[in-house]
């Protein structure tokens, strides 16, 4: 049975030509194709966990970073393929310091996988550069309350919190991210904080 014959006679008869033409051609047209959803991020945290195993375990700053670069890979690996082609994309644009592009892909990233953690780090770390601190904050907060063990927005979190002056909470979240990689390069920015609130006050 053809699509047409499914329209009531009585809408046939009394709409106007142009109208009746219009849900004609309606009829005939196929569906709109159904808006795609990203699936759920693959879930790493067994992996994670040997290989937070690793990192503490490391001999060396080399064989740490090793360990830390198939940590990246996992955090990097994107829901579906769409997902994917934005976020290498966006990585790439980085790269190139092409960072108003890149941007633009994370946040098409983000809109497309609101619940991947990546999006908002790669965004949180652009507007860092940007020194856009109070946005980067935003997403940084974000990428942890769904990744609560991504030791770069660990790590990035105290990087802008030490921008925006907030050094005990910078101190913080940079003890925290050294307690699960305790080679991280950033640990010198410990030395650069001033004493602790309560420590001054001694």
């Amino acid at each position: 049975m053809s699509r047409l014959a499914l329209v009531p006679a009585f809408a046939r008869l009394t709409l106007t030509p142009v109208a009746a033409g219009l849900v004609t051609l309606a009829l005939l047209l196929p569906p709109p194709a159904r808006a795609e959803t990203c699936p759920a991020a693959p879930d790493h945290g067994g992996r994670l966990d040997v290989l937070f195993d690793e990192v503490q375990a490391a001999p060396s700053a080399a064989a740490a970073q090793r360990v830390v670069n198939r940590m990246w890979d996992l955090w990097a690996d994107a829901p579906d393929a769409r997902a994917q082609e934005i976020l290498d994309r966006g990585l790439r644009r980085r790269g190139a310091q092409d960072f108003l592009g890149a941007l633009q892909d994370f946040e098409r990233l983000i809109a497309y996988c609101p619940d991947y953690a990546e999006g908002y780090n790669q965004r949180g770390f652009i507007r860092f550069i940007q020194r856009d601190y109070a946005a980067a904050l935003i997403d940084l907060d974000r990428v942890l309350a769904l990744s609560p063990r991504h030791v770069g927005a660990l790590t990035g979190r105290g990087l802008t919190l030490m921008a925006l002056g907030r050094s005990d909470a910078a101190r913080a979240d940079l003890l925290a991210a050294l307690a699960l990689n305790p080679w991280l390069p950033e640990r010198r920015f410990l030395d650069a904080l001033p004493p602790a609130e309560a420590e001054t006050d001694l």
